[in-house]
């Protein structure tokens, strides 16, 4: 099992590292919009932040775990438009 703390730890790192190679820098709190009106992100930085998280995750678990499939995407509420409901939606994920 997968702990909150370590799911937060993946996706924060995950930031620096995708702060390294994007111009606006996304702050990690868990407030932090990611995307939406007031979101830092855009769309391929969206995916390349995906990716980032995708393979630390399998580097974790040893189990590649896809992230923005059709179950994300069909969800009301978006679960990448905050790090909050993004460690909330990956959490549920690698427990499963």
């Amino acid at each position: 099992m997968v702990t909150k703390d370590e799911i937060v730890e993946i996706i924060f790192n995950s930031i620096e590292e995708l702060n390294q190679q994007i111009d606006v820098q996304i702050s990690k709190e868990l407030n932090t919009k990611l995307l939406g009106k007031d979101g830092g992100l855009d769309s391929i930085d969206l995916v390349n932040l995906i990716t980032i998280i995708e393979e630390k995750v399998e580097d974790l678990t040893g189990n590649y775990i896809p992230i923005a499939d059709e179950r994300a995407l069909s969800l009301e509420k978006s679960p990448f438009k905050t790090i909050e409901s993004l460690v909330n939606y990956l959490e549920v994920l690698v427990n499963e």
